[in-house]
């Protein structure tokens, strides 16, 4: 048994590797990570990312022609093949089975200092927390490399979650100045208590003509904020086809390419210029009900104590799906049945193309009962701390490796 007195390696570097597979899914998890790491625990961090482009519009600091330049406290480094030599930190973080530079990983084995983890995807199914920490060693050297689950239960390794997050959202929601400062800041007043305030970020989705019929022939004002993004295409093509009289209804069709706004009925779209993390969780925290996809807004949707609907990435033969139900079966289960229900329906129905206007009403009107579940899920969720864990972790795994080199020596 290991004792708190046992010499330990001290994870005092830390090196992430992200491949920029998905826009900026990956990249905005893995800059977090970085960030919340170099701040608040002192780590030096090094962030490899072989997409500077993609990095570069989270973090507008950055310079995409750089290969090595500093952030906001991380070191960021392109990635480049062949990579060049580098000397391996103590705490080595894959992010989603990326594959480590192979001379990388000879440099760990010679090395024989660094905890390597594989920070896998998100998800509630069951068997991750079986999975969860499981070790893989190295099929010819003496590496062993282990699986870090993020995840909503203690036996996972948690979600990211800055230590002033939440006084800096509640902060942003008492103080009627930064708010109207962030309406400004996108040439908007901020609107009423009677608009609905909607934050659209979503895959390109066949179920979205149905979902802005709905809001448009709706008896309340809705205000839908659009970033920038893959969705932008299907939104102007439905006010194209509105305002060619080609949908079943007849409303009056307002376009503005000036502001990038369109209206019709009691729906009004504003496109958002590409937004920056920092500035993304403000929109979560100013909208009402916010439509989030893949894993790092669906994340910080849950931080911003609000209903919102997810768009899992899809995945091929529908195994997505399965993830959704795994999510919604531990999110629903405190809710009553019409709420639930609701909840699952329209999530259903977002994913899958479905009649998402049918589901809309029942959402809409759980809409008290999901704030309180929206605060209380994020309350239980902010007791594991994924940044904390995977240090703790670290250095539990150090701590064995120093007890198995003393034992070789005696």
């Amino acid at each position: 048994m290991l004792s708190d007195e046992t010499p330990a390696v001290a994870a005092d570097r830390c090196d992430i590797f992200c491949n920029v597979i998905d826009n900026y899914g990956d990249i905005g998890v893995c800059w977090r990570l970085a960030r919340q790491l170099a701040h608040e625990h002192g780590l030096s961090v090094r962030l490899w990312v072989d997409d500077l482009a993609s990095f570069a519009r989270l973090c507008p600091q950055a310079d995409a022609s750089l290969a090595q330049q500093h952030c906001l406290g991380v070191e960021v480094r392109h990635w480049l093949e062949p990579f060049l030599e580098a000397q391996p930190a103590e705490l080595v973080i894959e992010a989603f089975a990326c594959k480590l530079p192979q001379n990388y990983i000879g440099a760990m084995a010679a090395q024989q200092r660094s905890v390597w983890i594989n920070l896998e995807y998100l998800s509630a199914e069951d068997w991750v927390a079986g999975c969860h920490k499981l070790p893989s060693p190295h099929p010819g050297l003496p590496l062993t490399k282990y699986f870090f689950f993020p995840g909503f239960t203690r036996q996972t390794g948690g979600l990211l979650l800055e230590q002033d997050l939440f006084g800096r959202r509640d902060a942003f929601r008492n103080d009627a100045v930064q708010q109207q400062a962030f309406w400004h800041s996108f040439g908007m007043e901020m609107p009423g208590e009677e608009t609905l305030k909607i934050s659209l970020f979503c895959y390109e989705n066949d179920a979205l003509a149905g979902m802005f019929d709905t809001w448009a022939n709706g008896v309340q004002p809705v205000l839908c904020l659009v970033p920038e993004g893959r969705i932008l295409p299907q939104v102007e093509q439905y006010f194209e086809d509105v305002g060619r009289g080609l949908s079943r209804h007849s409303w009056h069709v307002g376009i503005n390419p000036d502001l990038r706004s369109y209206s019709c009925g009691n729906l009004q779209v504003r496109v958002l210029p590409f937004v920056e993390q920092e500035r993304y969780d403000e929109l979560l925290w100013a909208c009402d009900v916010n439509f989030v996809r893949g894993e790092d807004s669906f994340v910080r949707a849950q931080w911003a104590c609000r209903p919102f609907v997810w768009q899992i990435y899809p995945q091929h033969d529908g195994v997505h799906m399965r993830k959704l139900q795994a999510f919604l079966n531990l999110y629903g289960a405190p809710l009553s049945p019409p709420a639930s229900e609701a909840v699952r329906g329209l999530w259903q129905a977002w994913n899958g193309g479905g009649k998402t206007g049918q589901i809309w009403p029942a959402f809409a009107a759980a809409r008290g009962e999901l704030d309180s579940r929206a605060q209380g899920w994020a309350r239980e969720l902010a007791e594991n701390d994924l940044a904390l864990n995977l240090l703790d972790f670290s250095q539990e795994i150090g701590k064995m490796r120093a007890f198995e080199i003393e034992g070789s020596k005696s």
